[in-house]
């Protein structure tokens, strides 16, 4: 005879068999793809729509002339560099360590002198 069920300890049990995470008997769900599409297809408009809102920024007098003069100096560091060869540039940069006092050589430290 069985006890009532407020005296028995196991009558919330669940009384099926377990079902494991990694059961491969399980059938998986097939996904929408056309769900995918749809969202793929959203998610393009709102990307172009942004691109169309980030186009419209217009640039003050005061950006657009730094930006032209940052170009210019930008053009003339490069005419800069290539005027001179790789050689030509080392010896200009010996020319001035020459040129420099004896104040920043490094001091010869020796303890045994």
């Amino acid at each position: 005879m069985r006890p009532t069920t407020d005296d028995d300890p196991y009558a919330h049990v669940a009384k099926g068999p377990l079902k494991l995470k990694n059961d491969q008997s399980v059938s998986k769900r097939k996904k929408n793809k056309e769900g995918k599409k749809k969202k793929l297809v959203e998610v393009t408009k709102i990307a172009e729509e942004e691109k169309l809102k980030t186009v419209e920024i217009k640039k003050t007098k005061a950006e657009i002339a730094f930006q032209k003069m940052q170009e210019k100096m930008q053009t003339e560091r490069i005419k800069q560099k290539a005027s001179m060869t790789h050689k030509q540039r080392v010896e200009e940069f010996n020319r001035h360590l020459d040129s420099l006092t004896e104040h920043f050589d490094i001091p010869k430290v020796s303890w045994t002198k």
